[in-house]
């Protein structure tokens, strides 16, 4: 009986743990970016030309958008408002979008 206990604390143990980075992307994509994208994994952008988060990979390598949202996103698409992110949420932003991309 214990063995089996023992087995699954192990395996508890060794499963990989959820970035915490990608919750806090998730609610920065929430508050700044879903009145206009599809943020999650489904569904339609709010508006149209906005693209989804779920698709961006396909578009730009994902780490390089680094760089633009800290200098402020002017031109993403038509009537985006400029957008710009601190350190921390880059890293946090970046991590939900490479969560995505699974």
């Amino acid at each position: 009986m214990r063995a089996p206990l023992v087995l699954l604390l192990l395996a508890a143990a060794c499963a990989p743990r959820p970035d915490p980075r990608v919750a806090e992307g998730q609610r920065l994509a929430e508050s700044r970016c879903a009145s206009c994208h599809a943020i999650g994994p489904a569904g339609a952008s709010p508006r149209p030309p906005a693209p989804p988060f779920r698709d961006l990979h396909r578009r730009y390598p994902v780490d390089q958008l680094a760089e633009s949202l800290a200098e402020g996103i002017v031109t993403g698409h038509p009537g985006m408002p400029e957008v710009s992110f601190d350190r921390a949420e880059i890293e946090a932003f970046l991590a939900y979008l490479r969560s995505l991309e699974r």
